[in-house]
């Protein structure tokens, strides 16, 4: 994945998450920073935007929303199927899309 800029409210969200779910912790996968719940990444900062992973209704939403697609890490039209990039334009969308992945990953 070629590296692209974190958006600044990225860092606020995952603080947002951690204050509001216990055991949320930050790492990395693919190269950039992800948050995690017993060692399962489920939201990460790539592109420009939030990639979550999603599946069901909550998927379907996501990659319904402007701007928003298939996470494609390598850029070789590749995408994984249960990530979705959620670009910065639907930032409000962030931390309800967040709290989704989230469950679902338990």
């Amino acid at each position: 994945m070629k590296k692209v800029p974190t958006h600044a409210d990225y860092p606020a969200l995952v603080e947002h998450l951690q204050e509001a779910v216990i055991g949320v912790t930050t790492g990395s996968m693919f190269g950039m920073p992800c948050a995690k719940r017993g060692g399962k990444a489920w939201l990460g900062a790539a592109f420009g935007g939030v990639v979550f992973k999603l599946t069901g209704q909550a998927h379907t939403d996501a990659l319904a929303l402007d701007g928003a697609e298939l996470f494609d890490p390598s850029g070789k039209g590749k995408p994984m199927k249960a990530w979705v990039v959620v670009p910065a334009e639907q930032k409000e969308h962030w931390f309800d899309l967040g709290q989704k992945a989230l469950a679902q990953a338990d």
